[in-house]
């Protein structure tokens, strides 16, 4: 079985993006100090993306619009729009976030990475669908913008597994318990 593995940067208080939805902010307090690779090792082990429409189109306009990133791993995009077209690595989908995880947690392969967004992080959370949390803690305060988490009834305990600080960011590593 899959594991489903939220990897993700937020401010100190809990945003991934600013008021705008900008990500531009996510570096460390230092811009002449090394960072370590921490993403390289973390995709060998990904076979499936996750990502929400708005993601998808912050990737191919700001982040990355020249080369997809993630190629190698199957990706699906989920919209509401029924014009987007599939290509090799990309599918789009109006399916369920939690029914089409739930199927693919069940295939042989390596883990699904939920890389955003927030609604979609949600959805799973309430349906205790993530597996594992490696969020990257990027040092500043953003005092608004889109918020990673929303608020819920139900309570999820987790377990520390790895830390990693560098640079003033602070990854931390919890499995669901």
């Amino acid at each position: 079985m899959k594991n489903v593995v939220l990897y993700i940067a937020m401010s100190l208080d809990g945003y991934i993006a600013d008021s705008k939805g900008s990500v531009d902010w996510i570096k460390g307090q230092s811009d002449s100090s090394e960072m370590p690779d921490t993403y390289s090792p973390f995709f060998k082990n990904i076979d499936t993306v996750i990502l929400g429409k708005r993601t998808y189109d912050q990737i191919i306009t700001e982040l990355s619009p020249d080369e997809w990133p993630y190629s190698g791993a199957t990706t699906y995009v989920f919209t509401h729009s029924t014009s987007m077209t599939d290509t090799k690595d990309i599918k789009f989908t109006n399916a369920n976030p939690c029914g089409l995880i739930g199927t693919l947690k069940e295939e042989t392969g390596k883990n699904i990475w939920v890389c955003g967004g927030a609604d979609i992080v949600n959805q799973l959370m309430k349906e205790d669908l993530i597996d594992i949390y490696h969020i990257a803690i990027i040092p500043v305060i953003l005092g608004g913008g889109i918020r990673l988490f929303d608020t819920t009834d139900n309570q999820i305990n987790l377990r520390l597994i790895e830390t990693v600080n560098y640079n003033g960011i602070t990854e931390v590593i919890y499995e669901s318990r």
